[in-house]
């Protein structure tokens, strides 16, 4: 349990009616020699609003360096930041803090119903392209609950490891390897449901109780005239649940990376971050 917050293990939170969090996160840029026309995009505020999850207000403070910074909501409604440095000496910091209530009553994301047929859910990407393999194992999915069913075999098919993939993996090298993280899960979980024309996103955030950001998957189900969308984890085999806490979404990684930009300088530069995410009140 992090000091300041309550041990969530021992809370039942599907059963809450009512569950606050917040979110302590870091990431620190090092330099060996100073840098100049810094431009950093951030993906880490949460989203104002996503189905039962609100943002209640949040913090971003960047350290290091003189800058100007712009806040606005991309297309798909994901909180986007980006900063601007003239120069940075020798290392830059941001520093997000953001509090966020999840109501069980208010259900999972709503769409219009012309999400279904949103050509950006149901085509490949470059991280989710189709090789033989992915279409083999598509194939002979059984139709009935197939969003289960695919995320069933992604965690069955790559197994949980650190160090043998990066955010450039494809989710057909993430299969075929066997072994990956849960941004790879996602992306392999994504191409199954666009080889059976699932339309589906990946999703950027937290999970309480793991160390670092995760990653998982919506799929777009029809309900009445509209669409929701139901939180897939293939990373664990089951459906997210109450601990899940939404960043952003998109067509992939590439779309919701956490932090990224350019810079002039020498090459390279380290990067290093903290995290805390707990429960800070439940009703």
């Amino acid at each position: 349990m992090e000091p300041g917050f309550l041990d969530h293990a021992a809370l039942n939170l599907a059963a809450a009616g009512r569950i606050l969090f917040r979110i302590e996160q870091t990431f620190r840029y090092d330099y060996a020699a100073p840098v100049t026309d810094l431009a950093q995009r951030l993906v880490i505020v949460p989203r104002r609003r996503h189905g039962e999850l609100r943002r209640r207000g949040h913090t971003l403070q960047v350290r290091g360096a003189a800058h100007a910074r712009r806040t606005r909501a991309d297309a798909g409604g994901n909180t986007v930041v980006r900063v601007r440095a003239a120069r940075v000496e020798s290392a830059v910091e941001f520093r997000l803090t953001a509090d966020l209530e999840r109501r069980a009553a208010d259900g999972p994301p709503v769409l219009p119903a012309a999400a279904l047929r949103d050509p950006r859910l149901l085509r490949p990407t470059r991280l989710t392209a189709a090789d033989e393999a992915l279409r083999e194992l598509a194939a002979g999915l059984p139709a009935d609950d197939l969003a289960d069913r695919i995320s069933a075999a992604v965690h069955a098919a790559v197994a949980y490891t650190r160090g043998v993939t990066g955010v450039r993996t494809t989710a057909a090298e993430a299969l075929r390897g066997g072994r990956g993280v849960c941004q790879d899960h996602a992306h392999v979980m994504l191409a199954l449901c666009r080889l059976r024309g699932l339309p589906a996103r990946y999703v950027s955030g937290h999970l309480l109780g793991e160390g670092g950001t995760h990653a998982w998957v919506e799929v777009l189900e029809a309900r009445g005239d509209h669409a929701v969308a139901v939180a897939h984890d293939p990373c664990h085999g089951r459906r997210a649940g109450a601990g899940h806490l939404t960043v952003a979404v998109g067509r992939d990684y590439a779309d919701v990376a956490p932090t990224s930009g350019t810079f002039t300088g020498p090459p390279g530069g380290r990067l290093t971050g903290t995290r805390r995410v707990g429960v800070v009140a439940v009703g």
